[in-house]
C-alpha cells in the first residue's frame, strides 16, 4: 500500500518547516520523539536522548559498526551516535536543506570526526549503496513519511549485510477508523499514511527476511511527547503567532488521537 502522499511534498515540507522544528522540539535541529521514565521524568529533551541510549543498547552498536541513519535529518543524532560508539555513520535525508545543515554541522567537527561521518541526498526508496554495506540501519520517525514502505524495507534488507542489524521506530496504525480530527491533525499534518499496526508491521519485517528480534509498543511514550512538545510550542506575537497555536493545539488533538488507538508508535530490532 502507497499513501496518497509524494516524497517531493514530504522534501517541501521539511526544506521548509526546520525553523519551526528547531523553535519548538530541539533548537540543534533534532527531531524525534522520547522515552519517558524515572530518568528523565517529563523532560522531552532527556526523553529523547534516552531513547536513543536505548536504541543503541538494543541494537548492540559498537566502534565496529557501519551505520546508516535512514533519515538524518540535520545529522545530529547521527553526529553523537559517531561519537558516542566510535563508529562510522553515513545519513541520508531526502530534504536538501536538512543534509546541507548535517554537511555543515560536520564541518565544524574536528578532523577525525569529520572521517567517521558521511551526508547524501537520498530516498530510502532507492538507496545509492552496494548490497550488504552496513553492519547497523538506524532510522527514528522517518518511514511513515515514505508513500512506499514496503521499498523502503526492502533497501533497508538490501544494504545491510548478513547477520546485520536494523533498529527502528516508525509510527502505526492500530485501527482503519480514523476520525476526521484525527486525519486533520495526525495523517494530514504529518503528509502520511501508513498500512501497518504493531502486529502487520512485524509481519512485513519477517515478509522481507528479517527476524524480529525485539518489538516494543511506545504509544504511551508517543502521547506524553506530544503533550511535552504543545507545553514547549513558543507563545508569540510575531508573524507566526497563529501557525504555531495551531500547531500546540495539533499536537494536543494527536495525544488524544493516542488515546482513541487511531495512532500508535512502536519499535522494532530485527536482523537480516
Amino acid at each position: 500500500m502507497s499513501s496518497k502522499f509524494t516524497e517531493q511534498e514530504t522534501e517541501e515540507y521539511y526544506d521548509s518547516e526546520d525553523a519551526i522544528y528547531r523553535s519548538i522540539w530541539d533548537e540543534d535541529g533534532s527531531v524525534h520523539w522520547g522515552f519517558f521514565d524515572e530518568s528523565t521524568g517529563s523532560d522531552f529533551l532527556k526523553a529523547c536522548a534516552n531513547l536513543n541510549g536505548i536504541m543503541v543498547e538494543n541494537g548492540g552498536i559498537d566502534s565496529s559498526s557501519r551505520v546508516l541513519d535512514l533519515g538524518c535529518g540535520n545529522g545530529t543524532t547521527a553526529i553523537w551516535l559517531s561519537k558516542s560508539q566510535n563508529c562510522h555513520v553515513t545519513g541520508i535525508d531526502l530534504s536538501g536543506v536538512r543534509v546541507q545543515n548535517a554537511e555543515n554541522a560536520k564541518e565544524r567537527l574536528d578532523k577525525q570526526a569529520q572521517e567517521q561521518l558521511a551526508f547524501e541526498k537520498a530516498s530510502a526508496t532507492d538507496l545509492p549503496f552496494e548490497d550488504e554495506s552496513f553492519t547497523h540501519l538506524w532510522s527514528q520517525a522517518v518511514i511513515y513519511h515514505v508513500p512506499d514502505k514496503i521499498a523502503v524495507l526492502a533497501e533497508a534488507y538490501r544494504v545491510l549485510e548478513k547477520g546485520g542489524i536494523m533498529v527502528f521506530d516508525d509510527l502505526t496504525k492500530p485501527q482503519p477508523n480514523i476520525s476526521e480530527d484525527a486525519q486533520k491533525y495526525v495523517y494530514e499534518r504529518l503528509l502520511y499514511d501508513t498500512p501497518f499496526s504493531f502486529d502487520s508491521y512485524q509481519d512485513a519485517l519477517k515478509a522481507q527476511g528479517f527476524k524480529i528480534l525485539d518489538a516494543h509498543d511506545l504509544s504511551s511514550h508517543l502521547k506524553e511527547s506530544y503533550l511535552r512538545l504543545a507545553e514547549r510550542t513558543p507563545k508569540t506575537d510575531d508573524e507566526h503567532a497563529e501557525h504555531y497555536e495551531w500547531l500546540s493545539n495539533a499536537y494536543r488533538e494527536t495525544a488524544r488521537a493516542v488515546d482513541n488507538q487511531e495512532v500508535g508508535w512502536g519499535l522494532f530490532v530485527c536482523q537480516k
